[in-house]
């Protein structure tokens, strides 16, 4: 059985990460794509790093918090490889988001950001139910 610690860390990660992709739906009904895509991109941080807690393992950057959980749950397919994909696309996205001062937003992109928050946070969900 994991410390009780983690799983609390871990459960707090997770409900951050739902308050971000809803943070995210509001923003985009309001027609706030880049801050949206923001939003749904750190719901999805949150989903991994609520995963690491488990092991409690964390980074300083971003860039190895993903490629950690890309290496170790989604090649090991405990989280499905297609997960993993979207996962690169969202970070991609949120980079164009946040630094590319000619990114121009589109809704089909930012829905597709916000869904993919919505189905990792409901993966890591059933993932933590387990312990």
């Amino acid at each position: 059985m994991k410390n009780k610690d983690s799983i609390d860390l871990a459960l707090y990660r997770l409900e951050r990460a739902k308050t971000e992709y809803e943070t995210a739906e509001l923003l985009y009904k309001e027609n706030k794509l880049l801050a949206a895509n923001n939003r749904a991109y750190y719901s999805i941080f949150y989903s991994i790093r609520a995963v690491l807690a488990m092991e409690r393992v964390d980074f300083k950057k971003h860039k190895d918090v993903l490629a950690y959980f890309n290496h170790n749950y989604v090649k090991t397919e405990i989280f499905p490889r297609k997960i993993g994909r979207k996962i690169v696309l969202a970070s991609k996205i949120r980079e164009d988001s946040d630094y590319d001062e000619e990114y121009e937003p589109n809704n089909e992109t930012t829905i597709i950001q916000i869904e993919t928050a919505k189905e990792l946070a409901k993966l890591v969900e059933e993932y933590l139910s387990k312990f």
